[in-house]
């Protein structure tokens, strides 16, 4: 059986004297004195904090398998999110080639119109000038509508862009989260390890 130099230095080692190596040490000292035990009742008393202790390593054990199950978790969220945003990112790189189809339309239609205008030009030095009223009044449309495809082009476009700089914003922001949990982590071991030097000393 250890001594009691040997606990000590474990419960040192153990940091704060609360973690699972204290409550084996304890155990241990427990089942030591009841086997030493003189009296019924005295052996009675240590066979209770024999369970007790047993109770206290079985809470332990099982609040670190939670603790583990929801690191589990946590990480398939995050991979589940990073999944969702490489998605999101090729999606929004779609719908930016489509907006740029979109654009080549838009000035092929306005090469039409200038093209248009051109014709209207030519249709106005012809004699019949009831024809050539109507023929402009059809190319005033035409030009028309040509001018509300184009600012819903634009809108859509503008849109798309938005949003695009919404999601570079929230990866962003993601990625400074994760690196602050990390620092933040590194930090607590750095401080841990700090603590167990000093204890050592």
């Amino acid at each position: 059986f250890p001594s009691d130099e040997v606990i000590r230095k474990r419960l040192l080692i153990d940091g704060d004297g609360a973690g699972d190596d204290r409550r084996i040490n304890l155990l241990v000292k427990s089942f030591i004195k009841w086997c030493n035990s003189g009296s019924q009742e005295e052996g009675y008393s240590q066979y209770q904090r024999m369970l007790s202790t047993l109770s206290q390593c079985e809470f332990s054990m099982g609040k670190t398998l939670l603790v583990y199950d929801m690191n589990l978790r946590e990480m398939e969220n995050y991979e589940k999110i990073y999944k969702d945003i490489e998605n999101s990112i090729a999606a929004a790189h779609e719908k930016i080639s489509e907006c740029k189809k979109q654009i080549l339309q838009a000035k092929r239609i306005r090469k039409n119109r200038q093209e248009y205008d051109a014709l209207a030009k030519v249709i106005q030095h012809h004699p019949d000038r009831h024809e050539t009223l109507k023929q402009l009044e059809a190319l005033g449309k035409e030009l028309q509508h040509l001018s509300h495809i184009k600012e819903n082009v634009e809108d859509k476009l503008e849109l798309r862009r938005k949003q695009f700089h919404v999601l570079l914003s929230t990866i962003h922001e993601l990625q400074q989260t994760l690196e602050n949990d990390e620092k933040l982590s590194e930090a607590e071991e750095s401080q841990e390890t700090q603590m167990e030097t000093e204890t050592k000393q």
